[in-house]
């Protein structure tokens, strides 16, 4: 998948597939889609490749479908991208909209960081490793993301909900995603080491 250069039309990104989540809701005027928000989840936790993730960020989730989705019955999330272990990307909602995947947070001062930011969640468990693929679409994503956003911040959801939040967790490599894009990009913060 290569996005050089990206089309976006309304917040849809081109070249990844799109399947609509009704979990979204209009940004405040003054928002700044400023911060990328690097996330994990696999349900049920540490299987991967069920389609199950992307039921439940369309509300099609069956809830009597295994015994850990009675702990989350009812719960209306979204991300706006999730990239599976084979690296394909998904997208759920624009980008110009917010979606419902950072819950209370704080991050550069602000809180409410699903007001200024694009949400990209990984498949896979916090503490285990991800694979080489989800690092490479990672890393296209988010440059596709920062040629049509103000992009200025990328942190887990760890760092913005310390505490509340683990993922992605320990068997995330910053550094990987960090290098080859501060390389290009010398302005972008990321979480300190």
């Amino acid at each position: 998948m290569d996005f050089d250069p990206p089309v976006w039309r309304d917040g849809w990104l081109s070249g990844v597939r799109h399947l609509p989540s009704p979990n979204f809701g209009p940004r405040p005027a003054q928002a700044q889609i400023d911060l990328l928000v690097v996330h994990s989840i696999s349900l049920p936790p540490g299987q991967f490749g069920t389609g199950c993730v992307q039921q439940l960020f369309t509300n099609q989730l069956d809830w009597d479908a295994h015994p850990y989705f009675q702990g989350i019955r009812g719960l209306e999330v979204s991300s706006h991208f999730f990239i599976e272990r084979t690296g394909q990307i998904w997208q759920f909602v624009s980008a110009d909209a917010r979606a419902w995947h950072a819950g209370q947070s704080s991050w550069r001062g602000r809180g409410n960081c699903n007001d200024d930011s694009i949400g990209i969640e990984l498949e896979g468990l916090e503490g285990l490793g991800f694979e080489d693929a989800q690092y490479t679409s990672l890393l296209q994503l988010s440059e596709a993301i920062g040629q049509h956003y103000p992009l200025q911040h990328i942190a887990g959801h760890e760092h913005i909900a310390p505490g509340r939040k683990q993922d992605p967790g320990p068997g995330f490599d910053w550094p990987r995603l960090q290098h080859p894009l501060q390389a290009r990009h010398p302005d972008w913060q990321f979480p300190p080491a």
